[in-house]
């Protein structure tokens, strides 16, 4: 099957096809008819191409599913989806071209904490509803929430306590951490550098890599000199593949451990043994032991020629399954109306039950951490659960990003 072009005039269902837009609706007739329309600028390209991707298949398989049993409220869903390349001011342009010519006021998959940053000022005036299905920045639930704004996802402080609990009972006394030069970089290395601190360990330093590095030399050098015990990382995409690649060339592994926010399956995929050993905090695996994630797993691999969920298509599953709670009981894609129903919402999925806290709008759920590991069936490492935390553990308390304990 052929794959369709992305255009700004173009309004992609889940099932692939490219439909016109030929006038502009208003809101109330957009309720009276038509479909539900959902906005998702995306970084498919550039250094985080990977992670844009992934939420584009996760949004539509589930629209493609949900639109062969009839859609919502007897409307078949569309996806409007655009590149943003990560940038913060394309997302927000696109993103305002979607309300105006669109009349779309349903967002999700924006794929950078840089540009939720930028949109969620924006979501008033626009009178839209954001679901994050991937944003990291504690901020974005604490000190710049907006009430329009919901996040389904593990949050980068969630993922960072998760690490930080497992390394309670750890022997190791000495962290270096690098992350990327933006938004969700900077503030998990400060989490982590906060929760170390609380579990009286020594933070020897951290390091910062602009987006879209390719040489991650002088950094690895940087932290084979630092005298750690371990390293912590905060990459995605392209970027954790060049440093887990070039990390594998200096024998990093052999001078320290090495954990991780999050590392994808794609990376895992891309290099290969470099990432073994690895332990992570996962904001979702395929290899979850609960029934409705085997029924997930099952249901992609058939629609994928046996490729099994990554990281964030997983994400934007769940994100997707509580637009659809939301909507189905709010009985409306109004701002006014879908807000207060989301709010207190609990779905039970792929994670397990996932709570949409109302003061703050943070979906409250588990946490995971990981390790890569040789899985029979695979010729790439897959993420083994190692550990499951409670939710009221790894979730910080309302509008914060640390933790009291």
């Amino acid at each position: 099957m052929s794959k369709p072009r992305y255009t700004r005039r173009a309004v992609l269902a889940g099932t692939g096809a490219a439909v016109a837009s030929p006038y502009i609706w208003t809101s109330a007739q957009a309720q009276a008819a038509g479909t539900i329309k959902i906005g998702l600028p995306l970084a498919l390209t550039g250094p985080l191409g990977s992670v844009g991707q992934q939420q584009k298949r996760g949004a539509e398989f589930h629209t493609k599913l949900l639109n062969e049993k009839g859609g919502l409220l007897g409307r078949k869903i569309e996806l409007l989806i655009e590149d943003t390349v990560g940038n913060p001011a394309t997302c927000v342009r696109k993103a305002q071209e979607m309300v105006e010519r669109h009349d779309c006021r349903l967002f999700t998959g924006i794929t950078l904490s840089s540009e939720a940053l930028a949109i969620v000022p924006k979501l008033a005036e626009w009178n839209s509803i954001f679901i994050s299905s991937d944003n990291g920045d504690g901020r974005l639930t604490a000190e710049s929430f907006v009430p329009n704004f919901f996040r389904a996802n593990t949050s980068g402080p969630m993922g960072t306590r998760a690490v930080s609990l497992y390394l309670k009972d750890s022997k190791l006394q000495k962290f270096y951490a690098i992350g990327m030069d933006y938004a969700w970089g900077h503030n998990s290395v400060q989490v982590f550098e906060n929760e170390l601190k609380r579990l009286g360990r020594e933070f020897v330093g951290k390091v910062f890599a602009p987006t879209g590095t390719k040489d991650y030399s002088t950094y690895v050098t940087k932290i084979r000199q630092s005298g750690a015990d371990a390293v912590f990382t905060v990459l995605a995409g392209d970027d954790n593949n060049a440093f887990l690649a070039q990390a594998a060339q200096y024998q990093l592994a052999s001078k320290m451990a090495m954990f991780a926010e999050q590392l994808e399956i794609s990376a895992m995929r891309a290099v290969g043994d470099a990432c073994l050993g690895m332990i992570v905090s996962s904001r979702y695996a395929f290899t979850i032991d609960n029934p409705k994630n085997k029924e997930f797993v099952e249901l992609w691999r058939k629609e994928h020629n046996g490729l099994v969920p990554d990281q964030f298509e997983g994400e934007q599953w769940q994100c997707q399954q509580v637009f659809q709670a939301g909507i189905t009981k709010a009985g409306s894609i109004e701002a006014d109306k879908l807000r207060p129903a989301l709010e207190d919402i609990v779905i039970d999925d792929i994670k397990g039950k996932v709570h949409m806290r109302k003061c703050d709008h943070q979906g409250v759920q588990a946490g995971f951490v990981v390790k890569a590991v040789k899985k029979a069936g695979f010729d790439h490492p897959v993420p083994e659960v190692i550990a499951t935390l409670p939710a009221e553990r790894v979730t910080p308390p309302c509008n914060k990003m640390t933790y009291d304990d």
